[in-house]
């Protein structure tokens, strides 16, 4: 039997898979979106190359990843009959990374995150009615908590109804926890929450870019718009991706809901930036909070320009008000079952910002190998 894994060609995703690869023995059912059984191939192996080598890669294609090429929120994915059956008799537990987090549409994220929700908990209903499903794991976020203002949040407290949403993406993404938990109530289930999730501690290289881009638009800047002793909860991805797999593969996690975030030991944006200044002997920012409303202002008006300015605007638009909730998602749950804590920003946020910017925002990916034989996609 295997884990069903969904977003495996996605940032987080694909260090899910790997970790799961690398660290336990369960074969995986990935769902990719590809005309061909090579292209499918093509794409996850460029999702998977920051953390295996081709051999290892190929290795795994041909023994333990078996690809479905469909749509997620096609209905059965998009797959035939067969396929569909062969998806469901074979799957015996679920990872739900996929979803779009496209902040300003919601006909993507209503879409995606919604439709594609709802048909992986079809599967899981299918799944369960003939052999039992061991255990879905649904990756959510912490924005599920809607519009904050100088809290620690813990898991139990986040869901209020009855409070608004920044965007498209945190209102859908709290009706996928709500679907999950009303239309699966006796399948085990494990919700994840991240924060806001930026590179890997391990090392500098990364295939996501887009929040990278806005910290480095906010590096360049003399003067922040924002409170000194303000916190921002940022978390290593490597983090993340093993508490995903870890508690997924555990027979009896303590609860059901964990917040994947640097909680309380979150940093100021004055321990930030003086690391990062001092890393590059540079002198740190000047900090102006009355400037809040017009750099917003300004940022609103710079994202419609066209070019590298006009978009990292953008990006600030979509990421600003999580900048300045000074807000931050109680960890305890998850830090005392793994034992251990993220490593903190500062750490590793210059190297991320180096790789970046030395390989202007991209990352080289690696050509499929000519002399290799593709094959193993179902």
């Amino acid at each position: 039997m295997a884990i069903f894994l969904t977003g495996s060609s996605g940032y987080i995703g694909a260090h899910v898979a790997a970790n799961l690869l690398e660290r336990y023995r369960d074969p995986l059912n990935v769902l990719v979106r590809a005309k061909d059984a090579h292209e499918a191939e093509v794409r996850l192996w460029r999702a998977l190359q920051l953390h295996l080598d081709f051999p290892k890669f190929e290795s795994y294609l041909r023994s333990r990843i078996h690809i479905f090429r469909g749509d997620l929120s096609a209905s059965q994915f998009g797959l035939s009959d067969e396929e569909y059956g062969r998806l469901v008799y074979s799957s015996d537990s679920i990872v739900h990374c996929a979803a779009s987090l496209n902040r300003k549409s919601e006909k993507t994220c209503l879409n995606t995150n919604l439709r594609g929700t709802l048909e992986v908990v079809q599967l899981g209903v299918h799944a369960n009615n003939h052999h039992g499903l061991r255990r879905i794991s649904h990756v959510s976020t912490v924005a599920v908590a809607g519009v904050r203002e100088n809290e620690v949040v813990t898991e139990d407290k986040a869901i209020d109804w009855e409070r608004s949403d920044y965007d498209p993406y945190a209102r859908t993404k709290k009706f996928c926890e709500h679907m999950i938990r009303q239309l699966l109530p006796d399948v085990p289930r494990t919700l994840f929450r991240p924060s806001i999730v930026l590179g890997d501690s391990r090392y500098a290289a990364t295939t996501q870019f887009d929040m990278v881009k806005a910290f480095a638009f906010l590096a360049r800047l003399p003067v922040l718009p924002f409170r000194p002793d303000d916190k921002v909860d940022i978390v290593n991805v490597d983090f993340v991706a093993d508490a995903i797999a870890t508690l997924h593969q555990k027979d009896q996690p303590r609860h059901d809901t964990y917040h994947l975030s640097a909680g309380t030991g979150s940093e100021t944006f004055r321990q930030l930036t003086e690391s990062l200044a001092a890393a590059q002997n540079q002198r740190r920012p000047i900090f102006m909070s009355g400037l809040e409303r017009p750099f917003t202002s300004t940022v609103n008006v710079l994202s419609n320009w066209k070019g590298s300015l006009g978009y990292g605007a953008s990006l600030m638009k979509v990421f600003m008000p999580y900048l300045v909730w000074n807000t931050v998602f109680d960890n305890t749950r998850v830090t005392t079952e793994l034992g251990r804590k993220p490593i903190p920003f500062s750490q590793y946020s210059y190297p991320l910002l180096k790789f970046s910017r030395e390989n202007h925002f991209t990352y080289k990916y690696q050509d499929w190998p000519t002399a290799a034989v593709g094959g193993s996609a179902a």
